[in-house]
């Protein structure tokens, strides 16, 4: 009778401790454990620690709540502008509503997948390539909103986008290059001739210097060719400034003119003696103007020039002897 009793104890005990296994549930902290009792969802959402749930009768799905990284598949398109390219991306999302992510949606993963694929290549269709290119904070923000819009229904908050790489053809990369290429050449001209006026100014301003001092043009040759002698040169080229020249031309001119050596200085003439000479000098009139006579003496006739071949001397014949 004991022994029945013992069996009996033994066998309570051994359900009992199945029954506490299987109904005995340990939900983590990241965790969020949704009841469906014969189908039907429960109430409250299990909180993260032990919880006990019928076995056979209830069922438990733990969903988790952390932040998941899912990359997008890179997505073909062709830009607003008909250029061909290949954007890939990513998405950060977490649930926020356990429950609805369990009936709402069949799997809350694939669907997001899914509508950032779409979305990412509508995006491609509304924008140019420069936007692709330079403006991917505005493209990231619309990309989260088309997301987000039918992702609140989910129970699904999306945290952030981001649009990771865009593939161009190498036909426009080749493009790109060149362009970038002829942009950089332009601002380097632009940045050449800035510098060239700048120059241009200082040499104008130190040249207005140099002529008010003439010395100051010496000291800078000096300061050239000490320049030049001190890499060792064996020949040594000493440039003549032409500003010297002129500067020599313009004091030869300024200063008076010498009478040269064996000759007189000029006469001064008094005032007098200049009005005696322009009268003098003056045309006389025609009553004044007598006519000269003039000479009935024969002018003589020009002899003719003597030939200047001598003539030749002419032979006389032998007579004939009888």
């Amino acid at each position: 009778m004991v022994q029945d009793l013992v069996i009996a104890l033994v066998a309570a005990a051994s359900v009992g401790t199945l029954y506490m296994a299987a109904a005995a549930k340990i939900v983590k902290q990241y965790e969020r454990g949704v009841v469906l009792r014969l189908g039907r969802l429960r109430d409250e959402v299990r909180g993260p620690g032990f919880t006990m749930v019928v076995p056979g009768v209830d069922r438990l799905r733990k969903v988790n709540m952390q932040i998941v990284t899912m990359p997008v598949p890179a997505q073909d398109g062709i830009t607003r502008d008909n250029v061909t390219v290949r954007v890939d991306a990513v998405i950060y999302f977490k649930v926020v509503d356990a429950a609805s992510a369990v009936i709402q949606v069949e799997d809350y993963r694939f669907a997001v997948s899914q509508m950032a694929q779409t979305s990412l290549r509508s995006i491609i269709g509304k924008s140019d390539l420069d936007d692709l290119l330079s403006n991917r904070e505005k493209l990231n923000q619309g990309l989260e909103l088309m997301i987000d819009s039918p992702a609140v229904g989910w129970g699904v908050q999306i945290d952030r986008v981001e649009i990771k790489d865009v593939s161009l053809p190498e036909t426009m990369k080749r493009s790109m290059a060149r362009q970038a290429e002829a942009d950089r050449e332009r601002r380097a001209r632009v940045i050449n001739a800035d510098a060239e006026l700048q120059a241009s100014k200082k040499l104008a301003e130190a040249a207005g210097e140099m002529s008010a001092q003439p010395a100051a043009l010496q000291l800078r040759l000096l300061q050239t060719v000490v320049a030049v002698a001190a890499e060792k040169n064996s020949t040594l080229v000493l440039p003549f400034p032409v500003e010297l020249l002129r500067f020599l031309e313009r004091a030869q001119q300024s200063a008076p003119q010498q009478p040269a050596p064996g000759q007189s200085a000029p006469r001064q003439v008094s005032p007098p003696q200049q009005e005696r000479q322009q009268s003098q000098q003056r045309p006389k009139s025609p009553q004044q103007q007598q006519p000269q006579p003039q000479s009935q003496e024969p002018q003589p006739q020009p002899q003719p020039r003597p030939s200047a071949v001598p003539a030749r001397p002419t032979r006389s014949k032998p007579l004939a002897r009888h």
